[in-house]
């Protein structure tokens, strides 16, 4: 059975490894120093957002991410969904770290969440939209700073 809570400071070496994992699943560049640097302060309290995790038994088989930004076309507190991996595709583990973040979002009166996807992850949007979330036609960009 799979239950999903906060991840604690305790937790920080399997979720740098699960997000190592997340990252060769998504073909992305992974900073263990980067990441690790950027989970302590959610681990640590709430002022930037929570990471979640879901266990199975003894084991962390996946994780979430959901940060905090504002927003005046929002209306105040907006969420992120910044990352959701599932250790095992089709287990259910994906949707329940993304329900127990719907739900820490909007006690944490959040007016909207957002997420991003890869184009070609069909997958992910389908679980996604089975969570009420909509494509929209604006375009994320980016500068690193």
């Amino acid at each position: 059975m799979i239950d999903v809570r906060r991840g604690t400071p305790a937790d920080l070496d399997v979720i740098v490894r699960l997000a190592a994992a997340y990252c060769i699943a998504e073909e992305q560049p992974f900073d263990e120093v980067t990441v690790r640097g950027a989970m302590v302060p959610l681990l640590a309290a709430d002022e930037h957002g929570h990471v979640w995790v879901a266990q199975d038994g003894e084991h962390l088989v996946g994780y979430a991410v959901l940060t905090w930004g504002w927003s005046i076309e929002s209306g105040g507190r907006e969420a992120l969904l910044d990352e959701v991996y599932a250790g095992r595709s089709g287990s259910g583990i994906g949707t329940a770290l993304v329900e127990q973040c719907l739900r820490a979002a909007q006690e944490a009166g959040a007016r909207a969440i957002f997420l991003e996807t890869e184009i070609d992850n069909d997958a992910a949007r389908r679980l996604y939209r089975r969570h009420g979330f909509t494509e929209e036609l604006s375009v994320w960009m980016r500068s690193v700073l």
